[in-house]
């Protein structure tokens, strides 16, 4: 879904509305110590990870959209890669050259779509292991590999694409989608820092 501001604030203020409603709702019901609360956190839990889901997906795409068209197959091709548990490291070049950074990858000068962008991070293939360069519309090369970051960040364990991820994004602009192979999860760098857009 692409979000316009307008409706971002619209949508995240009803849920953090209903959120206040639920969390108000939590408090009454914990006073009666008869009543099982489980499946108010179960609502409570869904509630957060959807407003969470708006927000993200509201803050990747102002990162990226000045930047690529191709957005939306960016997006599926995450979804996708993180549906199948395959791993992805998709390496988004902005203002600043990103070709001292990046190292032996293979030239493919092709327009971005989700079933390369798949195809690329399928298990086995060569190249699924590196980053992949888009700068606008073309995905320009892959397996590249990218400087590690030398920070850790307090109480997660990162693997070898997060930090890459970080690292490159510690040196340059360029905003770096992340799919971690163990746990499907989706993530962002941006700026030296991660951020989850989906668990």
């Amino acid at each position: 879904m692409i979000y316009g501001e307008e409706q971002y604030r619209n949508d995240l203020n009803r849920y953090i509305g209903n959120i206040d409603q639920q969390l108000h709702s939590l408090s009454k019901t914990l006073e009666d110590f008869n009543c099982c609360i489980l499946s108010d956190f179960e609502r409570l839990q869904k509630m957060v990870t959807d407003a969470h889901n708006i927000a993200s997906t509201y803050y990747l795409q102002s990162y990226l959209s000045p930047y690529t068209k191709e957005y939306s197959n960016l997006s599926l091709a995450a979804q996708h890669l993180s549906e199948k548990r395959h791993g992805g490291l998709i390496i988004v070049e902005r203002r600043q050259p990103l070709d001292d950074y990046l190292h032996n990858g293979t030239s493919i000068g092709a327009k971005v779509s989700h079933t390369l962008l798949e195809t690329i991070f399928f298990p086995g293939n060569p190249l699924h292991d590196g980053g992949t360069l888009i700068k606008e519309d073309m995905i320009i090369s892959a397996g590249n590999i990218l400087p590690l970051a030398r920070k850790s960040i307090e109480g997660k364990k990162l693997g070898t694409r997060h930090r890459a991820a970080l690292g490159i994004t510690e040196k340059t602009d360029a905003v770096v989608i992340i799919v971690s192979e163990e746990t499907g999860r989706i993530s962002f760098a941006v700026d030296g820092q991660l951020y989850t857009v989906r668990t």
